[in-house]
């Protein structure tokens, strides 16, 4: 490796290099180096991705998957942590005799050619090697950089300078290699146990910070408040110090602002000048002292370090804003270690939001099984927190941990807002759909955790658009709203934006919105004629309720009813009113919008047979009325609502007295009980053939009480499917099919459905 430093700094003569696994962040930057530095530089990978696609722009030859050809003619070979001895280039390079190097071997022969700063520590090394490249360049000193992350402000992870001597890097201590380095100044942010699959215990660790101490030849910047990096930093022969108190240099006056943190620099006593970080959160204060010190100790004048740390927007996936708006903040971070959690959460309280909602994915087994007890404590500093399954990174299982592990370690401790979300990949919905006004979302964790408030970012961002089309009053709604809670089946997946307008103009602003913009949009009532398959239903469910679709009154003999009033109040106003030839609508579960939509009906008479006019917004976003002899009304569908959404209608009847009206009624409930189930239900799930009631039909065929999982034929009456408790779409999917299918090999009789069937098979969103 020794040899190696002189090589990379000969632009006369450029190395062939390959890097394999460069698709991570780690090898992505060393391969920005090396193309800086003037070398030709391939990569394989098992994917491609934004960053490959980015470097293959400025000369990276790229090939997916790895290949024993890809290092054909290479001079030098570097490999990833994670790749393994059978991996097709490794071992071919291993045959060929070419050099073969570790990520961190390569990063330290780079790091050689130039005066290094090694940023080390457990936790925030990618933040403070951020900070101090940031303001080195910005203090004119001309960096090269390497950090593990995407720095917005310096606009990759890594960069080389051809100008500057000094080099920043993140020195990484998972596996022993940051030994490797011989810097010209060290940082040591902290040292705690951890990597506890590589090292035996916390003297281990603390021999390889010791090693890289003995090593620099120059200031080596520690934080007082952390016990064992004082002990192995204050033994260096130029020690510097930083802290809250009693170190070289500390934080006074400290102010939480919105979205950074302010406070004044004082260096062995006397006040060096004022910081308004561009972050928030006391543990970047301590990291923004670090860089203070170093930058100080580099000669760099203070009043343009400061300006840096003022423009600082943070790292990638380190408390990074993935969404803001009046209502709900998205946040990003990185942290997979008690610590880093403990802060993190600090620094989230510090934004005052209304709740602090955590979905955490846990990072390896060892460290969950090592670390359970006080990931549970940790988390108790949130208001709900989601803990998924482990992301393994390159471990195997661990028989009995998981992420319940952490669950059940919070429990233990009386942390029941704790919950285990162990499929990732459909976390979005339940913890989108938790989400409320006010609330601060974090996706904590070291693997794809990010993906998550990634996909609800983008989603909240629509919905809200809709929600801003009318005052907050005349319209409601949310991410995700499980549709089993709308439909009388109780079954069904999640609404991707579900949509509660209260007035008819606030119900034609979201209508022509999602008409003008493409969004998929379904109206539903009360879902009681409705099957809502398992994946949910993409685009936005509006659900026009309260306000103006809740009204219902009696008008000059007749009944003005909004859509989404239960037929059961229309008949029950009617009854008081005096109004006759309603009591059929009793036993219906559905609203007027439905029954309108549909022509619900029972006991003979259908909804139309008393229609009078119906309020609706038509096919231009048009609020608009007709009488009922405009209207075409069929059994069972009514073309004109087929694009046309009714918002009100109102109904005729005959005068009657109470007493007469509540015996018709009575006699209606008592029919119905002896001729349907109690059980939940979606109503008449066919439309009756004309050979045959369906129900009748069902009987002869012996379907009554078949069941297909929890989804059963009733008993009672066989045109009704009931859900026997937690049954599934797809599992009364299942039945009608195999019903249908029994009557047309058995009968000849095609069944038509009269439940009206949405939504996907599998979650598409």
């Amino acid at each position: 490796m020794n040899d190696l430093s002189p090589k990379l700094t000969d632009r006369d003569h450029p190395l062939r290099i390959h890097l394999i696994g460069v698709a991570g962040s780690g090898m992505s930057g060393l391969a920005l180096l090396l193309l800086g530095m003037g070398h030709r530089v391939s990569g394989s990978d098992r994917v491609t991705s934004d960053e490959t696609e980015r470097m293959q722009r400025i000369g990276l030859n790229f090939s997916s998957p790895h290949t024993a050809e890809a290092v054909s003619g290479a001079d030098l070979v570097v490999y990833s942590s994670a790749i393994r001895p059978e991996n097709p280039a490794y071992a071919a390079a291993k045959a060929a005799g070419i050099p073969l190097l570790r990520r961190a071997e390569c990063l330290a022969a780079i790091l050689h050619t130039r005066r290094g700063i090694v940023v080390s520590g457990t936790h925030g090394k990618t933040t403070t090697s951020s900070m101090v490249a940031h303001s080195l360049r910005e203090a004119g000193i001309q960096p090269s950089h390497y950090v593990g992350a995407e720095i917005p402000v310096l606009g990759a992870n890594a960069r080389w300078s051809e100008e500057g001597e000094w080099m920043v890097a993140e020195g990484d201590e998972s596996d022993g290699t940051l030994a490797l380095y011989r810097p010209g100044c060290s940082i040591i942010l902290n040292i705690e146990a951890e990597h506890l699959d590589h090292y035996k215990d916390l003297d281990e660790i603390k021999a390889v910070f010791a090693k890289l101490v003995s090593q620099t030849d120059g200031p080596v910047v520690y934080c007082k408040e952390c016990a064992v990096a004082t002990e192995v930093g204050s033994q260096a022969k130029e020690s510097v110090s930083y802290g809250w108190s009693g170190a070289d240099y500390t934080a006074a006056e400290i102010r939480e602002l919105r979205g950074a943190t302010a406070f004044t620099v004082v260096r062995n006593g006397e006040i060096l000048g004022d910081v308004e970080l561009g972050i928030p959160g006391r543990h970047n204060v301590l990291n923004a002292l670090a860089c203070i010190a170093t930058a100080d100790r580099l000669g760099a004048d203070f009043r343009l370090v400061s300006r840096a740390l003022n423009s600082f927007a943070g790292a990638k996936r380190r408390f990074e804003t993935k969404y803001l708006s009046s209502r709900i903040r998205i946040v990003d971070d990185y942290g997979h270690h008690p610590t880093e959690l403990a802060a993190t959460l600090q620094t989230a309280r510090s934004l005052k939001p209304g709740r602090v909602v955590v979905l955490f994915q846990p990072h390896r087994y060892t460290r969950t099984q090592a670390l359970a007890e006080d990931f549970g404590k940790v988390l108790h500093a949130a208001d709900k927190v989601f803990v998924s399954d482990v992301y393994p990174a390159s471990e195997l299982p661990i028989p009995g941990i998981s992420g319940d592990t952490i669950v059940q370690a919070a429990r233990r401790q009386g942390g029941d807002h704790v919950v285990s979300l162990p499929d990732l990949a459909t976390a979005h919905h339940t913890v989108g759909n938790e989400l409320e006004p006010g609330d601060l979302l974090i996706t904590l964790g070291a693997g794809n955790v990010h993906e998550v408030g990634t996909r609800i970012a983008a989603d909240l961002k629509i919905l809200e658009q809709m929600l801003h089309l009318a005052s907050k009053d005349d319209i409601d709604g949310c991410l995700y709203e499980p549709m089993r809670r709308h439909t009388t089946m109780l079954v069904g997946g999640p609404a991707q934006y579900w949509i509660e307008p209260h007035t008819f103009e606030a119900f034609a602003e979201v209508v022509n919105y999602c008409r003008e913009r493409g969004v998929a949009m379904r109206v539903v009532g009360r879902g009681s004629n409705l099957l809502v398959r398992d994946g949910g239903i993409r685009g936005a469910v509006i659900h026009p309720a309260g306000g103006a679709f809740s009204e219902c009154r009696a008008e000059d003999g007749k009944i003005i009813a909004g859509a989404g009033v239960r037929l059961k109040k229309v008949a029950s106003v009617a009854q008081a009113a005096g109004i006759g030839g309603f009591e059929w609508m009793e036993g219906i579960p559905g609203n007027v919008g439905g029954a309108l939509r549909m022509n619900a009906g029972a006991m003979g008479t259908e909804t139309f047979d008393q229609v009078v006019s119906v309020t609706f917004l038509d096919e231009d976003g048009e609020i608009r009325e007709r009488s009922r002899e405009e209207i075409v009304a069929n059994y069972r569908d009514v073309p004109e609502l087929r694009r046309n959404f009714a918002l009100q209608a109102t109904f005729t009847g005959k005068p009657d007295s109470a007493e007469s009206i509540q015996e018709r009624w009575d006699a209606s409930r008592q029919k119905r009980r002896a001729s349907q189930p109690v059980a939940a239900s979606a109503g008449c799930i066919f439309k009756n053939p004309t050979e045959v009631p369906a129900g009748k039909l069902v009987d002869e065929l012996g379907l009554k009480g078949c069941n297909e999982g929890r989804a059963r034929v009733s008993e009672v009456h066989g045109n009704f499917i009931v859900n026997g408790g937690g049954a599934t779409a797809s599992e009364v999917l299942a039945m009608i099919e195999r019903i249908k299918t029994s009557a047309r090999e058995t009968r000849g009789i095609e069944l038509e459905t009269e439940v009206k069937v949405l939504g996907e098979d599998e979650f598409t969103f």
